[in-house]
């Protein structure tokens, strides 16, 4: 078998869930179906599983193609996905018979949408609230974000993709800092007025953004982020990020304590990953 139709079906279990071949999650008409490489907690697909996890949406897990190309046939492993959603980044959605939504602000709205009826609202019905909503997602998420400047901190291959250069990667670590410190005054803030959470009195879809992308800079413990075969590479650069002094003293107890909150309280933890547990 082809190493870009592998799927995974062994069992279907928190520990080992059922992947199916991207080919299948093209070609179904009903169910919600995301892409994710098996054992990866590969930021952006993980926000989206804990944000379908918050709203009540059952999920069909899909293999993401990897890049490169394919040692048996020749051909590139990621053409089937770019032929779809004329794109390759993590993770691809789809509902459905409708078209597939490839970014996050595309997939919150659609996660919104069909989310369970008592599910909690992750964009508040208040404009002003919804706004801060917005806003903090973007700091963390969009273009010149958080993440996207994690990215471009080295020079790499997902480095040069989001636009790696010397000058661009000497000014990332400080945008990086800059975001830590702006949602940490947020959270003081939100404390003195009695609420948990960076927006209102509620889980907002900034909350289980920001605490899923926070990993990136807070390891989290097994207990929340078990270790794979598959990502214990990951998590050392994890780990290593949080150990860059500007970083590490731009983090307070606030933002670790609002991780682990969050995912404990509103996602599934232990992380449901597949892979090869360690």
């Amino acid at each position: 078998m082809s190493d870009n139709k592998q799927t995974s079906r062994d069992s279907n279990t928190p520990a080992n869930p059922e992947f199916i071949s991207l080919e299948e999650a093209a070609a179904m008409t009903t169910g919600t179906r995301v892409t994710f490489i098996p054992g990866i907690p590969a930021l952006y697909a993980e926000a989206l599983k804990n944000i379908c996890f918050v709203k009540g949406i059952p999920l069909i897990r899909a293999l993401h193609p990897m890049m490169g190309v394919d040692k048996d046939t020749g051909e590139d492993r990621q053409a089937m996905l770019y032929e779809l959603t004329r794109q390759t980044s993590l993770p691809t959605m789809f509902h459905n018979d409708e078209r597939p939504r490839n970014v996050w602000i595309e997939q919150l709205a659609l996660a919104e949408q069909i989310g369970a009826t008592d599910s909690p609202k992750l964009l508040p019905d208040d404009f002003e609230l919804r706004a801060d909503v917005f806003g903090l997602c973007a700091v963390v998420l969009a273009e010149d974000g958080f993440i996207w400047n994690m990215r471009i901190l080295g020079d790499s291959p997902l480095g040069r993709k989001y636009g790696y250069s010397e000058e661009a990667s000497a000014a990332a670590l400080g945008k990086m800092v800059e975001v830590i410190g702006l949602l940490d005054r947020r959270l003081a803030a939100q404390e003195e007025l009695g609420s948990r959470y960076l927006v209102g009195n509620a889980v907002s879809a900034a909350d289980i953004y920001w605490a899923t992308m926070s990993i990136s800079v807070v390891p989290a413990p097994p207990e929340i982020m078990p270790v794979t075969e598959q990502n214990k590479g990951m998590l050392k650069y994890f780990a290593m990020n949080s150990e860059i002094p500007a970083i590490a003293s731009a983090l307070t107890p606030r933002i670790e304590a609002h991780q682990r909150f969050i995912l404990t309280t509103h996602c599934e933890t232990p992380a449901v990953l597949g892979g090869n547990l360690l």
